[in-house]
């Protein structure tokens, strides 16, 4: 993580071809090399014990930040969380080797997308130099303003089953997993770049996501206000997809989704945000623990048709749940190419992730789901074997793969709407 660097993306839009596209909020992230060594030696520099473990607590100080980071590890979960300064996260990256990347659903969305070869316009809060040197051609970007300077996302992205020594214990992590910790005032402000309105108006596909870092109640409405007011000049055919978040303040996830819900065709989200909805945590691999959160679920947004994925698997349940089936193959093999390849993914290594086969355990647990839940469509998700996985911004590439098999319909749609009109012409 250099200390100049990429700026803080905003609404972006993620389109299908030919179109603008855009989702919302995006950001240059840091990424830490792992270490369980050095994890540890700032566990017992700081006095942490296994009591001290608490994903909840804010963050205030390196300390607290400790033992946020560590109580996700030890429970194998990830989500993003507030720091009360930037600084905190510069305290901790510096003890790491680090790199700068590009992060968030609309870029990496759009740089997947990119891959396969359909345009994608995203939205962002503002650019700098190095933004601009990461982003690959042909994403195009709408911005508000030009920063010099970097308010980090840092992302501590873990692997299964390594060990970290506490000051009175140690934790082993259960499964692979991400958290991200931020202070990002220009994603809290989230003020929508000049021409947005105009581009989302030429996508034929949006995405809305991350109104998750507003911590003041009049941005957060007014923000609302203005998102309402751009779907309402939509064309009645934009395919709307809201992507869910992990929320800086908890008590904002209520008005989000109920203003969400009314707006997007589809309400997406990950386990863990599945989780924050129901109050507890879900287990993918647990059948039943899933049927049941889903009947929540559903009692608590009142979404048209909802998303969610995992690891395991990517289900839809609502109005639109079985046109979706594709788009959810689409986006588990996105994400499982990135799981595999990272940022060196390329359209060979995609297309030989494309043709793995579905994990039999996963096929299974899907087609049970399936019996145990009326009108929800499952995909498996692929057999992978990754001995140094990527867990960072796998939900962001779903969203992308996803969102680039809606556009693949769309196209053939299309395409054989003209052929059957050239043919009655004939």
């Amino acid at each position: 993580m250099s200390r100049p660097g990429p700026a803080r993306p905003a609404p972006a839009r993620v389109a299908a071809p030919g179109t603008s596209s855009w989702g919302w909020p995006e950001r240059s992230t840091s990424r830490l090399e792992w270490s369980a060594s050095t994890w540890s030696g700032l566990a017992r520099q700081e006095g942490i014990g296994l009591a001290d473990l608490d994903p909840h607590r804010p963050i205030v100080d390196l300390r607290s930040a400790l033992q946020v980071t560590l109580g996700f590890m030890a429970r194998g979960r990830g989500s993003e969380v507030f720091l009360a300064s930037s600084a905190i996260a510069w305290a901790i990256a510096d003890r790491f080797a680090h790199r700068v990347t590009l992060g968030g659903t609309n870029i990496r969305a759009a740089i997947l997308m990119g891959i396969l070869g359909i345009p994608a316009t995203v939205a962002v809060v503002d650019v700098d130099p190095t933004m601009r040197s990461l982003l690959p051609s042909g994403v195009a970007v709408l911005h508000d303003g030009e920063s010099a300077s970097l308010d980090p996302h840092l992302i501590v992205q873990y692997p299964a089953g390594v060990v970290i020594e506490l000051a009175d214990g140690a934790i082993r992590t259960p499964a692979p997993n991400r958290v991200i910790l931020t202070n990002d005032p220009p994603n809290r402000e989230l003020r929508l770049a000049p021409g947005l309105a105009a581009a989302a108006r030429d996508a034929r596909i949006l995405v809305l996501s991350s109104l998750n870092a507003i911590q003041e109640e009049d941005v957060l409405r007014e923000r609302i206000a203005e998102l309402e007011r751009l779907v309402a000049s939509l064309d009645p055919e934009t395919f709307v997809l809201w992507e869910d978040a992990g929320y800086h303040l908890e008590s904002f996830r209520g008005p989000v989704t109920t203003a969400m819900a009314r707006l997007a065709d589809v309400c997406s989200m990950n386990e863990d945000e599945l989780g924050a909805f129901v109050g507890r945590g879900v287990d993918p691999a647990d059948i039943d623990d899933v049927a049941r959160a889903l009947e929540e679920l559903q009692q608590i947004v009142p979404a048209r048709t909802v998303v969610v994925h995992t690891s395991l698997w990517a289900l839809a349940l609502g109005a639109e749940a079985e046109s979706l089936r594709g788009a959810l193959r689409g986006g588990n093999v996105a994400a499982g190419a990135r799981y595999l390849h990272g940022d060196l993914l390329d359209r060979p290594r995609y297309d030989a992730v494309a043709a793995l086969e579905p994990d039999p355990v996963n096929l299974a647990r899907a087609r049970a789901l399936e019996e145990l839940v009326p009108g929800v469509v499952v995909e498996p998700a692929l057999r992978l074997d990754a001995p140094d996985p990527t867990t960072i911004g796998l939900g962001d590439t779903f969203v992308g793969g996803f969102v680039a098999a809606l556009a693949e319909r769309l196209r053939t749609t299309e395409r054989t709407g003209r052929a059957v009109r050239a043919d009655s012409q004939s």
